[in-house]
């Protein structure tokens, strides 16, 4: 089956802004998280259980993604990728909307904290299902050889939402403390209803994925992709999820829990702080497509395992440079981290694709994919915040914490790898039973 030229860049670009409006949705939570979130539906004398707290509720997102990601790959992989992406967009705009709506502590008394945590639960559905729709739309309909370079793009949505959570977020920053407290804190979050009917719009014109148009025709799509998946590649599902640890988890170390440790335990302005990940992020989103293109080049094992091991070393000169206060320094510090984690970010999608068979390739990526965030990037800012409290005054401790989720996915590269290695050795291994319906 052969698709017009065009179509492999229109799914690319589609993926690209879906996936930034999805991101973009998850990361102002994070921020109103650091920020004010604690203090909204949280209220404590001590800062560090209020901050906590609200990180507690930005974890639950991560805890639904697992069980997202297995309906909505099970669902994907039975119904097509493209339903699944236009369903996942609209639950994520009206979650997001409703909690820049929803009435405070103060207000609502518990129940707005229960609000929040059943709209940010939705939030996590919504992830766990977009990630691997959006990462195949992209591979899928790539031509032969380029399925990690269009895959990055659905990756590339991540640093451009987080731009424009920034944005949002750096601008109602200005505001006097008593209005953003009352109202300019929801703002973000409204916004997201605008960007959900923009999402809609691109998604609809983009056809579905040709890789499961031809299984869907040739009547080979699984009956119960979910456990075919989980009974004959559960190997490559816990090894891509740990191979994905530090391009989760890192990255709400460093977008997420650094902004809490630098204001709370370094005294640094907020502002100044999301000035620096501002430039940080646009180097990020420069660098994503150029670190795919190059591990196509060199080999994407080879590369991965190389940027894995590099960020276990990379935390160190991070908080030496963070600890200085200087804006240029820390700039330098953080964007070092980033890039590595970027790199890692933008190839692994499209080589974690590859490991599972068309007919099961959904469910096995998400799984996979939001086992390993779910973990990682929902606990980090949790556990960082909690070293801090402990060790307060000491980087030590929080690098280390780093360099172990480094640790965890260049072992999750190596041991998919090797997996890969003996598929292309006897192909019968990566293809499940399919059973027709």
């Amino acid at each position: 089956m052969t698709t017009p030229t065009s179509t492999p860049r229109r799914a690319a670009a589609a993926a690209f802004i879906g996936t930034t409006i999805e991101f973009y949705d998850f990361y102002i939570y994070a921020f109103a998280a650091a920020l004010v979130l604690g203090q909204l539906f949280f209220p404590s004398d001590n800062a560090m259980l209020s901050t906590m707290a609200a990180f507690a509720t930005f974890a639950v997102g991560f805890i639904a993604r697992p069980f997202a990601g297995m309906v909505f790959g099970h669902l994907g992989d039975r119904l097509g990728r493209k339903k699944m992406l236009l369903f996942t967009m609209v639950l994520m705009g009206v979650a997001t909307t409703c909690i820049g709506l929803l009435p405070t502590y103060a207000q609502a008394g518990i129940w707005g904290p229960i609000g929040l945590v059943a709209l940010r639960f939705l939030q996590g559905i919504s992830v766990g299902g977009e990630w691997g729709g959006a990462v195949l739309m992209a591979s899928e309909h790539a031509p032969k050889g380029r399925k990690v370079f269009f895959a990055s793009f659905a990756q590339l949505g991540s640093p451009a939402g987080l731009l424009l959570a920034l944005i949002a977020f750096r601008a109602i920053s200005e505001m006097e403390p008593e209005a953003l407290m009352s109202w300019g804190w929801r703002v973000p979050f409204l916004l997201s209803g605008v960007l959900m009917l923009v999402g809609l719009v691109i998604r609809f014109g983009v056809p579905e994925s040709p890789e499961f148009t031809k299984v869907k025709e040739q009547k080979q799509t699984s009956k119960s992709p979910v456990k075919d998946v989980l009974r004959h590649n559960w190997r490559q599902i816990l090894f891509a999820a740990a191979a994905v640890t530090i391009g989760s988890g890192g990255f709400f170390f460093t977008n997420t829990f650094m902004i809490t440790y630098v204001t709370q335990y370094q005294g640094i302005s907020k502002s100044t702080i999301l000035d620096c990940l501002f430039l940080v992020t646009i180097l990020q989103f420069l660098s994503q497509p150029c670190s795919a293109l190059l591990a196509e080049r060199f080999g994407e094992g080879r590369f991965l395992k190389w940027v894995a091991a590099l960020c276990m070393l990379v935390p160190y000169p991070m908080f030496l440079l963070v600890q200085t206060g200087n804006l240029v320094y820390m700039t330098a510090g953080i964007a070092l981290a980033v890039l590595l984690l970027a790199a890692l970010y933008s190839a692994i999608a499209g080589y974690m694709a590859e490991a599972f068979a068309a007919q099961v390739r959904y469910s096995g990526i998400s799984i996979a994919y939001q086992l390993g965030s779910g973990l990682t990037g929902g606990l980090t800012p949790l556990i960082g915040t909690y070293l801090a409290g402990q060790f307060a005054g000491q980087w030590l401790p929080l690098a280390l914490f780093f360099s172990v989720l480094a640790l965890m996915s260049l072992v999750g590269v190596v041991g998919l790898s090797r997996l890969r290695a003996e598929e292309r050795r006897n192909p019968s291994l990566s293809n499940p039973e399919v059973v027709t319906p």
